[in-house]
């Protein structure tokens, strides 16, 4: 037997792989881990694509969502006054009826004015439109009265400093928020 042969017989006896088998067991992994690359890549380009689908479509969403928004906004303003001035129409209707009576007695007036103010009221409380009048002797609050004077009181008065001595000219809430400070005169102190 020859001597250059006995390695490659100890190797096909040893059953260890031989280099041309290493290079085609190396290309066979090689190719599949550049296979499954491919795929993974395919795999992503397709999350991403839809991804991009997705974000497209959310902010497409939400400017719409933003736009109507805007709109509703825009309505609200346009016609905040609506509910207020439909109550004020009956009000309007009463003194315009009241201008149409030619031989009115200054009783009749009198009582027109009444009714007519009572729709007023009843219009302005129904819009949450609530008077401010305090009572004399109520402490003054500065967010809700305006001082006009401050006035002494007698000797014999019970009635404390800085109170409401009386009331020049009402004042109005809407909501809890100042819409006229009541015009007041106030307790000077003693």
């Amino acid at each position: 037997m020859p001597e250059n042969t006995q390695p490659e017989q100890n190797q096909a006896l040893s059953g260890a792989p031989s280099p041309e088998e290493l290079d085609a067991a190396q290309a066979a992994d090689d190719a599949a881990a550049l296979s499954q690359a491919q795929s993974e890549r395919a795999a992503l380009q397709a999350k991403n694509a839809e991804l991009a689908d997705s974000y497209l479509r959310a902010k497409a969403e939400a400017e719409n969502a933003r736009r109507r928004a805007d709109d509703e906004i825009a309505k609200a303003r346009k016609f905040a006054v609506e509910a207020f001035a439909e109550s004020l129409l009956p009000v309007a209707d009463s003194l315009e009826a009241g201008l149409l009576l030619k031989d009115a007695s200054i009783e009749h007036i009198r009582e027109g004015t009444e009714a007519t103010l009572k729709q007023l009221k009843s219009a302005l409380e129904r819009n949450k439109v609530v008077a401010i009048d305090p009572p004399a002797g109520a402490r003054f609050d500065p967010h809700q009265h305006q001082a006009i004077s401050v006035v002494p009181l007698p000797p014999e008065s019970t009635q404390e400093a800085n109170t409401v001595v009386s009331v020049l000219q009402k004042g109005y809430l809407i909501a809890d928020r100042v819409l006229r400070p009541a015009l007041v005169t106030v307790a000077a102190p003693q």
